[in-house]
């Protein structure tokens, strides 16, 4: 005699579980720094009076573009495991090449532009194939980068130039249509707002795409977890950890022509620490050190932070030295509270 019985249950794929809002909401590698930025906005609006003002607005948001802009493709790198440590001289040394070719060669400045765009993604390919061929830490080897890339700002500008800035290129054909693109702005009432804006929020919404639409974002978040197991099935890493390091240097690029558009003339020491500050808005933002988590729009809140920060002091007429101490503080903070949105996160799977 044959026992029958209910047949068992098939066991449910956890891809199919419907997840709650909430749940959704704790495993957002942005929350935290969504939460440091409101305290911080409140903060400021309560001691400093002017904080609240349109025309603080706009003051506000360019510095965090000037931030913003190479947060985004830091955050990137960081989450794809790797650190450059160039990019703040990378900037610099953009603008000066734009800068002196086109003085030397008394062409257009846009073939100064075009000229340093292929030279900074030469300098972004180069700590790719660098980091990629003599298995260095990146830290390393863009800590040579940033060394080499100081000296020759400073030598060749000392070189051609004479002194350590370069020669003003104000008169020079296609510069005003050239600061239309990369340092114009717009006045809206009572709110200026500089082109950088419009430059942030199109780089950040790019690597948003890449990050969450596309196989070469599931390619950065592999590298960054583990390389080699990336690697076993079938992930390019190289490519990718030389994509990253492009991705810097175009944004190094477009912040460099900012840098000179602007002011018409560049200091060839301009951009050393920078670098740190960009890792700082990624960290804030939501990116671990480690590598394998983190997202572009966490970058943008944290260069957001960075910019209520700088502004907020100065309206709240405090001592500007103690900007580096409020950075640091925040820097803690924010990865504090960032680890414990990520128990939360998994404790809640």
């Amino acid at each position: 005699m044959t026992a029958t019985g209910q047949p068992a249950a098939s066991p449910t794929d956890e891809r199919l579980l419907r997840t709650s809002p909430l749940r959704k909401l704790l495993g957002r590698p942005e929350l935290g720094s969504v939460v440091g930025a409101v305290a911080v906005f409140l903060f400021f609006a309560i001691v400093a009076d002017s904080f609240l003002q349109a025309s603080s607005l706009g003051t506000v948001l360019y510095a965090a573009s000037t931030i913003g802009i190479m947060a985004a493709p830091v955050a990137l790198l960081m989450i794809g495991g790797e650190f450059d440590l160039s990019a703040g001289v990378m900037v610099t040394s953009s603008a000066l090449i734009s800068s002196m070719f086109s003085y030397q060669m008394t062409a257009n400045v846009w073939v100064g532009v075009f000229v340093s765009l292929l030279v900074t993604l030469g300098f972004g390919a180069f700590n790719g194939f660098m980091l990629t061929r003599t298995k260095l830490p990146s830290f390393i080897i863009t800590l040579g980068t940033f060394l080499m890339l100081t000296g020759l700002n400073l030598g060749f500008t000392k070189l051609i130039s004479g002194t350590v800035s370069t020669k003003a290129i104000g008169n020079m054909e296609g510069f005003d249509s050239a600061r239309k693109v990369f340092a114009s702005h717009l006045t809206i009432g009572d709110v200026e707002l500089k082109v950088t804006i419009l430059w942030w929020a199109a780089l950040v919404a790019i690597a948003t795409w890449i990050l969450l639409r596309t196989r070469f974002g599931n390619w950065i978040f592999a590298v960054g977890g583990e390389s080699d197991a990336a690697r076993a099935v079938g992930v390019p890493v190289i490519r990718t950890r030389i994509g990253l390091y492009l991705g810097v240097a175009f944004a190094a690029w477009v912040s460099g022509q900012h840098l000179l558009f602007s002011y018409d003339v560049v200091q060839s020491g301009e951009g050393v620490g920078n670098e740190l500050i960009y890792i700082i808005a990624a960290v804030i933002g939501g990116c671990l050190i480690t590598g394998g988590y983190g997202s572009a729009i966490g970058s943008a809140v944290g260069a957001i932070i960075f910019g209520m920060t700088s502004k907020g002091i100065v309206y709240a007429e405090w001592n500007p030295d103690w900007f580096k101490f409020f950075l640091g503080a925040m820097l803690l903070l924010a990865t504090l509270l960032n680890a414990w949105v990520r128990k939360r996160a998994e404790a809640t799977k």
